[in-house]
């Protein structure tokens, strides 16, 4: 009977999100003072509870493949810093779409950034009903990413991206074990030239 509970909740969460409405552990993770910032991308859509925290994720997402000498000497205003974190975000999911040869049009993933990790740890206990003993993960049923701004690099952030971009590009998703064997495979090539076949 609780795991039928558990599956009509479950079911309800996403009919929620899918229609748009923000679900409530959002509000309660970002605190009655926080107020929330938002990054759109041509791929993901990135919540922050603040624009501190925006910046310190861009700073923690080092991957530029096509940097200029005038990038070094670019502004840090925070508007400068958002189109940078834009710019990075969309090629690193584009670069795991070719990583995984499933490039394919889908609906934004959205990234859920905390900004610590006692924020993390209580959203995962709200969504899985146990303690969190992990750094990151994705839920397919609300096509987001939750991590933690003060604990992630991009090999994190492409690895939880391969998730999104498996589970929707199959017909069927992937066993958990085959969907984590490549996204780690993502993780470790992040830096490689990729093969076309």
């Amino acid at each position: 009977m609780q795991s039928r509970v558990s599956v009509i909740l479950l079911a309800l969460y996403t009919f929620l999100f899918l229609c748009g409405v923000d679900l409530f552990f959002w509000h309660e993770e970002c605190g009655a003072n926080t107020g929330k910032y938002k990054v759109v991308t041509k791929h993901t859509s990135l919540v922050f509870n603040s624009r501190e925290d925006m910046v310190l994720f861009n700073n923690a997402i080092d991957y530029e493949p096509n940097t200029s000498l005038s990038d070094f000497f670019s502004s840090s205003n925070s508007l400068d810093q958002e189109k940078e974190l834009i710019r990075k975000v969309d090629l690193l999911f584009e670069k795991v779409q070719a990583i995984l040869d499933m490039r394919k049009r889908m609906r934004k993933v959205r990234v859920r950034l905390f900004s610590n990790s006692d924020q993390l740890k209580r959203a995962y206990r709200k969504i899985f009903g146990k303690k969190c003993h992990i750094r990151g993960w994705y839920v397919y049923d609300f096509n987001t990413v939750f991590l933690n701004v003060r604990d992630v690099h991009e090999g994190m952030l492409a690895h939880e991206l391969g998730h999104a971009i498996i589970d929707h590009y199959l017909t069927v998703r992937p066993p958990r074990a085959t969907a984590e064997i490549l996204a780690k495979y993502v993780d470790k090539h992040l830096f490689d030239e990729v093969k076309t076949y």
